[in-house]
């Protein structure tokens, strides 16, 4: 088994985020025993794929790891004293009465295609779970929901042919983890030298795997009788989709960015995630995760920013020009955001500290109402002015957007059926 390390995030609480891939077909633990486990390929064709991808709408989830000021970004408070609204000014958008900071001038120039929710109230705690499945870590522990991609994965899996229908470009960590619907519904994660797993190997013919796939599955039969756990059967289903992946290669295209236009790649230079996940879109992948920077900022916060915020803008602008330029905008619907926003109040080491109270989330197509600013926070940010949207409610805005409802209910490893979330309520402003 091929086993690497991507890049490590390491946080104030002294936890290091070091994504890890373990790669043998494609991602997620799996060995080459693993790989041949799969009973049979589909023989889907790419142009298959591209009809069937535009029948659905799907999910591009962009998170800021380590908690994003929201005071420097889409909330800034001008009129605040100066240990409160910090370094940066605000910029008018395209869109009347609605500012964001200077560092974002492609945003602002085209701010009737983004919306943000100024308003939203998150918890205390450096863990991707609560925006990614809608329960904190603390829950999670136990009840282990699913993060939205393996939803997704859920619902559409069978259907997705030689495409995952949940991919992670930001390896895997406990918001990505399908929980209680199984190890069927975890993410790939196509990173570095996975990139090669997704082609045969040297003198490996179609033919040749074939054999070798009906050889391990007689072997593998009665540990699949015996198996009461239901990860074999999770593997299988997980597994058949890599060699199906291998065998199409429609995936590895997406993930070669020397086929996209030479013209287009230069403008995604130094947020090439960005670029990945749209051609990842229009292979048919349902859910695609990814993250940016590191957003931990007790210390130099506006240092950080100057460098960080531009290559927000960038990614974001070229990513959602292109799903309009496609005609997709209305078909794939983008959130940003990170766990909670930073201290109103500038530290002594001009960093800001976390501040669950408050927070930005900023949306993007799926058919909803663009070009606004939803909800206020007061005059020093501190909390929200006028309605307050919970994490979970987001989340049901962007679950609904690709048509799925957030009551929908599964069963968990003891057979109880729970709600895909608890708290349902979608953003109105934005559904409209």
């Amino acid at each position: 088994m091929l086993r690497f390390l991507g890049s490590s995030q390491s946080f104030c609480d002294g936890v290091s985020r070091r994504n890890f891939l373990q790669i043998g077909a494609f991602g997620a633990g799996l060995t080459l025993a693993d790989m041949l486990r799969a009973k049979s390929a589909l023989a889907a064709t790419a142009a298959a794929k591209k009809q069937a991808s535009r029948s659905q709408k799907a999910a591009i989830m962009i998170y800021l790891p380590g908690g994003p000021s929201h005071m420097d970004m889409y909330d800034l408070k001008p009129e605040a004293p100066a240990e409160f609204r910090g370094e940066f000014k605000p910029i008018s958008t395209n869109v009347p009465g609605v500012d964001i900071c200077e560092h974002f001038p492609l945003q602002a120039k085209m701010w009737d295609k983004l919306a943000v929710v100024r308003s939203v109230v998150a918890t205390d705690e450096h863990s991707d779970s609560y925006v990614l499945t809608g329960y904190p870590d603390r829950v999670n522990r136990t009840a282990d929901h699913p993060s939205f991609g393996s939803v997704v994965s859920k619902l559409r899996g069978e259907t997705a042919g030689p495409v995952p229908p949940f991919v992670s470009l930001r390896g895997m960590s406990r918001g990505t983890e399908p929980g209680y619907l199984g190890v069927a519904h975890r993410p790939f994660t196509p990173g570095g030298q996975g990139n090669a797993n997704l082609k045969l190997a040297n003198n490996v013919t179609a033919g040749r795997l074939d054999e070798r796939k009906a050889l391990l599955d007689s072997f593998d039969d009665t540990r699949r009788e015996i198996d009461a756990t239901g990860t074999m059967k999770g593997m299988d289903a997980y597994t058949e989709r890599a060699v199906e992946m291998v065998t199409a290669g429609v995936v590895r295209d997406a993930l070669d960015l020397k086929k996209e236009d030479p013209k287009v790649a230069e403008r995604y230079k130094g947020v090439e995630q960005f670029l990945t996940a749209r051609r990842l879109i229009e292979a048919g992948v349902g859910c695609v995760t990814l993250s940016i920077g590191g957003w931990d900022t007790h210390g130099n916060n506006f240092t950080t920013l100057k460098k960080q915020l531009p290559q927000v803008d960038r990614g974001i602008a070229n990513l959602i020009q292109d799903l309009h330029d496609r005609g997709m905008q209305d078909d794939v619907v983008t959130v940003m955001w990170g766990e909670f926003g930073r201290t109103p109040k500038v530290n002594m080491n001009a960093g800001r500290d976390h501040w669950s109270p408050v927070m930005s989330a900023l949306v993007a197509g799926g058919g909803l109402r663009m070009g606004q600013a939803v909800g206020a926070s007061t005059a020093r940010g501190e909390r929200p002015k006028d309605r307050p949207y919970a994490v979970p409610q987001v989340l049901s805005t962007i679950y609904r957007a690709i048509g799925i409802d957030p009551a929908i209910t599964f069963p968990n490893g003891a057979g109880r059926p729970m709600y895909v979330l608890d708290e349902r309520e979608p953003v109105r402003e934005l559904v409209g």
